[in-house]
């Protein structure tokens, strides 16, 4: 039995039409309610216990959970058509968007990987005695504390220990910090009057499970807020101090840690050699949770708090979002695209959003305008990760524009630099982002936004993030011939080679990261492949005649998947045997600054030399009176003849 859903209109608020729902998302829809979460409750119970059922209400959840607990059944699904659809201006022309919201919601969700964080309450705070012993002495009923007092204030109770000294370095985050101290000095709890403290040391060592901050100055890690166990307040803000009191006492436990990025070191341009080249993903990281380990990157997941940005501007695929991975998220835009078609629709709008647009969309629907008929909303946990690759997929599934509507609190260094290549590629006009914290002003932008015409003809681009954009940007330029150019960083582009400066030493080659270069090994002969360059500049770095030039472009064509020839010079054949060896112009630059100049090649027949291949160099080499590879002479063998020779001379 397939999944129902079951219509509300919310006290005849909304107009809904079922029939066409039902038709367009190919699902059973209920007849249309109207009060299922009060006077129709019984309804709702009744629905519910014939099979697996998705309200349509996304305001009163709670009560048709605690419905589902007390019938003992699974919980049933939630999707929001009356703020997100009906209630609107033009909600009487939203079922096409109705429809596709609908089926978004029938999708199964990929479940993203985790792991158990165990926090056993051990908690280090660090702050001024007055304020800190305070907390301090609430918090140690519940938590085994220790406080390094920043001031000379003296504790007067030993429900936990107290320290002085400075913290030199603190790393980690929930259930695992691990801190570093200078001057630390331990309190001695004997004796009359105030307690004595320990010399003084450097370089000590402890952990903990949780961190509270009360020094009011610079935090001890990166992004403090998107820090897991690291709380912190401003000092002299009481009712700041009660609330991370209370913060403080529920992080005891077992916790289930979202793995949000997956990593794939075999595919990291981060270095080769001991040369840099990519750090896209170091630079942009806002927690630190990036950091160097060899030839690849390495990503604490304790530290990692799921921004996405990271995965949005790898280059070569190797850092991956699991939350959802891009292929959940293209089902969803790939799902409301062609739902909202089936139905009727013609140029939907894909609005993207995290649960601060969410508050926004449901304060637009009940105070204001609400949304367009045309704006489908799509919810992700985080937002900061919408790429290039997810936008050009949006407007290659049949949107005629895509708008990211940004949060206080957003991450946007990736968002520019991703709208910026997308928009190279597939025109300024159906990309852009929403920095607008007023609904109805949201809303008013929205009504009177121009929208372009979507694709003719849709495509559904699959496989990884370079894959999707090729093919979404074909589909987007069906007549480009030229490459098309791109801002300076984009992931994607050609090498230009000075074929002057070029000695074909193919250095290059080797240290490649993705392939792009190849040699030939029948030829000196530099070839590349466009569609594998990931522009991170390792062949500029490396090349020692600094011949080489990135030149940021996409280009289309069948020519980019295969091989081009960018540099190709003849060989050398040897003088003794006739095999072709390295590269001709070179061996002859050598001819002429060493023949007859260089102590070791002073003489024509050791200058002569430079011109053989390997082995008829060796086998020269070893027919020379100076051979380098003559061994002292073999020793005489002794006989029986030699020892009565000896004896007949004594």
């Amino acid at each position: 039995m397939g999944t129902k859903i079951l219509l509300c209109s919310c006290a005849g608020t909304q107009d809904l039409d079922a029939e066409k729902i039902a038709s367009a998302c190919d699902a059973a829809c209920s007849k249309v309610h109207s009060a299922l979460c009060t006077s129709e409750l019984e309804t709702a119970a009744s629905l519910m216990k014939g099979g697996d059922t998705v309200i349509a209400c996304g305001q009163e959840q709670d009560v048709f959970q605690a419905l589902a607990e007390e019938l003992n059944i699974d919980a049933p699904g939630f999707v929001d058509l009356r703020d997100r659809a009906g209630w609107s201006e033009q909600g009487s022309d939203a079922a096409p968007k109705m429809a596709a919201l609908a089926a978004e919601a029938l999708l199964p969700q990929p479940i993203t990987p985790s792991v158990d964080v165990f926090s056993e309450g051990t908690c280090f705070i660090v702050g001024s005695g007055k304020v800190a012993f305070d907390l301090a002495a609430r918090l140690s009923e519940a938590l085994a504390v220790t406080v390094l007092v920043t001031d000379d204030a003296q504790p007067i109770s030993r429900a936990f220990d107290v320290v002085r000294g400075r913290i030199r370095s603190l790393t980690g985050a929930l259930g695992g910090f691990s801190l570093r101290f200078d001057a630390l000095q331990q309190m001695k709890p004997g004796g009359r009057g105030d307690f004595t403290w320990t010399g003084p040391r450097d370089g000590a060592q402890s952990s903990c499970d949780i961190v509270i901050d009360l020094t009011g100055g610079t935090p001890f890690v990166q992004a403090p807020a998107k820090r897991e166990g690291y709380l912190r307040a401003d000092p002299k803000d009481t009712i700041a101090l009660e609330r991370l009191a209370f913060e403080a006492v529920q992080l005891v436990g077992t916790f289930e840690k979202p793995l949000y990025v997956r990593m794939e070191e075999t595919l990291c341009a981060h270095s080769r050699a001991e040369q840099v080249a990519c750090t896209n993903c170091l630079d942009i990281c806002p927690t630190g949770a990036i950091t160097p380990a060899g030839e690849h990157v390495s990503i604490d997941p304790m530290v990692c708090a799921g921004c996405g940005e990271c995965a949005a501007v790898c280059p070569s695929t190797a850092i991956t979002y699991e939350d959802p991975p891009i292929s959940a998220l293209l089902s969803r835009m790939h799902v409301l695209a062609r739902t909202f078609r089936r139905a009727g629709g013609e140029a939907p709008r894909l609005l993207v959003h995290d649960s601060h647009g969410t508050e926004m969309i449901r304060l637009a629907a009940r105070f204001g305008r609400g949304l367009p008929a045309d704006v489908i909303p799509l919810e992700l946990q985080v937002i900061s990760g919408f790429g290039h690759a997810e936008m050009l997929a949006a407007l290659a599934h049949g949107f005629a524009r895509v708008d990211v509507l940004l949060a206080p609190t957003t991450e946007r260094d990736a968002l520019d630099r991703e709208l910026e290549l997308a928009q190279a590629i597939a025109g300024a006009d159906g990309l852009g982002l929403i920095d607008e914290a007023d609904p109805d002003a949201m809303a008013d932008l929205l009504y009177e936004q121009d929208v372009p015409p979507p694709l003719a003809d849709p495509v559904l681009p699959l496989g990884n993030r370079r894959q999707i954009t090729r093919l979404s940007a074909q589909a987007l330029n069906p007549q480009a011939e030229a490459p098309m150019p791109l801002p300076e960083n984009a992931p994607y582009g050609a090498i230009a080679v000075n074929t002057d400066a070029c000695t074909l030493c193919l250095s290059c080659v080797s240290l490649c990261p993705s392939g792009a270069l190849i040699d030939n090994p029948d030829k000196p002969q530099l070839n590349f492949q466009q569609d594998a360059c990931l522009q991170c500049g390792l062949c500029k770095g490396i090349c020692p005649e600094n011949a080489i030039t990135l030149v940021p472009q996409l280009d289309l064509s069948d020519a980019a998947l295969s091989q081009q020839v960018l540099n190709e010079e003849e060989p050398f054949a040897c003088v003794e045997c006739g095999a072709l060896f390295g590269v001709k112009s070179t061996v002859e630059r050598i001819m002429e600054k060493l023949s007859g100049t260089h102590p070791m090649f002073a003489t024509s027949d050791k200058a002569r030399m430079i011109q053989m291949c390997d082995n008829c160099r060796v086998n020269a080499q070893f027919q020379q009176q100076d051979n380098p590879f003559q061994s002292n002479p073999k020793p005489k063998v002794v006989t029986t003849d030699d020892y009565f020779s000896k004896r007949k001379d004594h």
